[in-house]
């Protein structure tokens, strides 16, 4: 059956469905593609921002060189995150290193909250197409026994564009899913190690920086 041919058998609800399939398809996609170049960058700079930083003379110099390198912003938080809030606030009272741990996590989880943008439209496609295509079956073997009982008697051409539609719409839920739960899985694989490193120079930026007696 062709693009045409289904047009002409499909009724609105069909459309309706074949259409929310497509947004769906075409959202996955970008949404892998633009990620997965996002994420590929994000991981390049971010070792390059890591080395450049400890291979700086003071804490100055530091952030001028991560800055180099530090084009998607997601070391920069961290360094910004250590000058401390100063004079009477509840922010910066208390020991140095409780300080120091509050702000570098809330500095690291909105860098990760970034990353992880458009994970949610890739579970939400990957979860509910299925379902849509599985929708479209039911709704095009509804067709095809109305158009028979409205027949009276059973002809190929009476069933072949409703059972058509409904083979249609099984093979575009299974088509969109697919790719949307792969690319979740491996996005988020890439988001995990992304965050471990991130973890791993937060922890040791608040060693270097909390006072020796802590």
């Amino acid at each position: 059956m062709t693009l045409n041919d289904f047009l002409l058998h499909s009724d609105s609800v069909s459309r309706l469905l074949a259409l929310l399939l497509l947004v769906l398809s075409v959202g996955s996609w970008v949404v892998i593609f633009w990620k997965w170049r996002l994420l590929s960058r994000v991981g390049g700079d971010m070792r390059r921002s890591i080395a450049a930083f400890w291979q700086a003379t003071a804490f100055d110099d530091a952030q001028q060189r991560v800055a180099q390198f530090d084009r998607d912003v997601c070391i920069t938080p961290l360094l910004d995150a250590t000058l401390l809030p100063m004079g009477g606030t509840l922010a910066s009272s208390g020991d140095r290193h409780p300080q120091l741990t509050r702000v570098l996590r809330d500095a690291l989880q909105a860098v990760v909250k970034r990353l992880q943008w458009g994970q949610v439209w890739l579970a939400t496609a990957g979860a509910i197409s299925p379902f849509v295509g599985l929708l479209g079956t039911v709704w095009g073997i509804f067709n095809a026994l109305t158009g028979i009982a409205d027949g009276g008697q059973l002809t190929i051409d009476k069933v072949a564009g409703p059972v058509g539609e409904a083979l249609i719409m099984t093979a575009a839920g299974l088509a969109v899913a697919i790719p949307a739960v792969l690319g979740y899985n491996l996005l988020g694989r890439q988001i995990n190690q992304i965050e471990a490193e991130l973890e791993g120079f937060a922890h040791d930026l608040r060693a270097l920086l909390a006072d020796p007696q802590d």
